[in-house]
C-alpha cells in the first residue's frame, strides 16, 4: 500500500510518529509536509494530501492538524475525497466500514501518539462493508 500523510505545524509531531509506524508496518509513505513545527496553513496540507488520494497517486491518506478539524474540510474540497475526522478508535474503525474514507483525519494536540496509532490501525485493517453503506456513499460522491 501506498499512503500520502500530511499536516500542519499542530499536527507535525504526531503525523512523524504516525509515519514511523506505517513504515514499521511496510507501508510506502508519501510525506508531503509540513516538516517542522513553524507555523504554516492546514488548508495548503489538507489539499496536497486530497490531490494525492484522488489522482490515484496513493491509495489511502491521513491528515494532521491541532484538532484534525480544519485539515479535514480543506481535503474534503477535493472531488473524490471522504476524510474522516476520528477521535476513537470506533470512529476510525467506522470510517473504513460504513463510509469508506480515504483519508483519516487527526488532532495532534487532541490524542496521543499511541491512541493514534491505534486508530490508524484500525482504519487501514478494516474494509469497507459494502452493501446498504455503498448506496450511501454513492450519494455522497454525487454532492
Amino acid at each position: 500500500m501506498k499512503l500520502a500523510i500530511a499536516a500542519d505545524h499542530g499536527g507535525f509531531e504526531l503525523k512523524e510518529q504516525i509515519k514511523e509506524h506505517l513504515i514499521k508496518r511496510d507501508i510506502e509513505v508519501v510525506d508531503l509536509g509540513t516538516h517542522d513545527c513553524q507555523s504554516v496553513d492546514y488548508p495548503t496540507f489538507g489539499k496536497a494530501c486530497g490531490e494525492e488520494v484522488a489522482s490515484g497517486r496513493v491509495e489511502r491518506g491521513i491528515v494532521c492538524c491541532g484538532t484534525g478539524v480544519g485539515i479535514s474540510i480543506a481535503a474534503n474540497k477535493v472531488k473524490g475525497i471522504r476524510c474522516a475526522l476520528a477521535t476513537n478508535v470506533f470512529m476510525a474503525e467506522m470510517a473504513k466500514r460504513h463510509n469508506n474514507a480515504n483519508i483519516l483525519a487527526l488532532g495532534g494536540r487532541v490524542l496521543s501518539p499511541e491512541e493514534a496509532i491505534v486508530m490508524v490501525d484500525a482504519w487501514l485493517d478494516n474494509k469497507f462493508e459494502g452493501g446498504r453503506h455503498q448506496r450511501r456513499v454513492d450519494m455522497l460522491d454525487q454532492i
